[in-house]
């Protein structure tokens, strides 16, 4: 059951938003995911700034629309994310700038999207959702969206892509690195940089712990 007081102090804001949330049944974007970055883009603003409103409301719809990894329409889901949040926005009764603020924020926290976040509030909601892809959480992420795509757990022969070319739609391991420990690197924020940073390492640790027990 959706609990909107989880998002205090923005808890009417989340009665409104929150059935627009996720329409997904990917446990991955999920509504616990949807809380995940909430607070942690809660975290970075404590320290950074910028519209707390625009920021929460962005969080809420930022996976408004679900689109599968291996889509070939994955890299327009932030875009359609964004469309969707205005118009539930605008029934809302949104002021347009604020509506803008919003949709530019979802359309630039998506990886694949490749669109630089021009506003605070961008920057810290990619960072917030970039968070939960990295750390113990994004291990677990990682592995759920394996099993979701029928990928295998690692080359029992070559688990490190030592004489492989690396394949992460084959090998869920190999996301690690393609794509996970890349993510460290391209933090928006002071704050999110550092939190990132620990993050990043226990990844780093959990991976060699796995490829010392196989």
């Amino acid at each position: 059951m959706f609990q909107a007081k989880a998002f205090a102090p923005f808890e009417d804001l989340a009665t409104q938003l929150g059935p627009h949330s996720s329409e997904s049944d990917d446990g991955s974007h999920d509504i616990a995911h949807v809380l995940r970055v909430f607070k942690n883009a809660m975290r970075i603003q404590a320290l950074e700034g910028g519209d707390a409103r625009i920021l929460a409301a962005a969080v809420l719809l930022h996976d408004c629309v679900a689109v599968e990894k291996n889509s070939p329409m994955r890299s327009q889901a932030s875009a359609l994310a964004a469309e969707k949040a205005s118009a539930v926005l605008a029934e809302l009764g949104w002021d347009r700038d604020d509506i803008a603020a919003v949709a530019h924020a979802i359309v630039a926290h998506s990886f694949s999207a490749k669109v630089p976040p021009e506003t605070l509030e961008a920057k810290i909601l990619q960072d917030a959702d970039r968070l939960d892809a990295i750390g113990m959480v994004g291990a677990g992420r990682c592995f759920y969206i394996g099993g979701r795509m029928s990928s295998a757990l690692y080359d029992p022969f070559d688990p490190a892509g030592s004489n492989r070319e690396l394949d992460d739609k084959r090998y869920v391991i190999d996301h690690f690195q393609t794509k996970l420990f890349k993510l460290a690197d391209g933090f928006q924020t002071k704050a999110g940089r550092a939190l990132a940073a620990t993050r990043d390492q226990r990844l780093r640790d959990f991976l060699a712990a796995f490829m010392d027990e196989i």
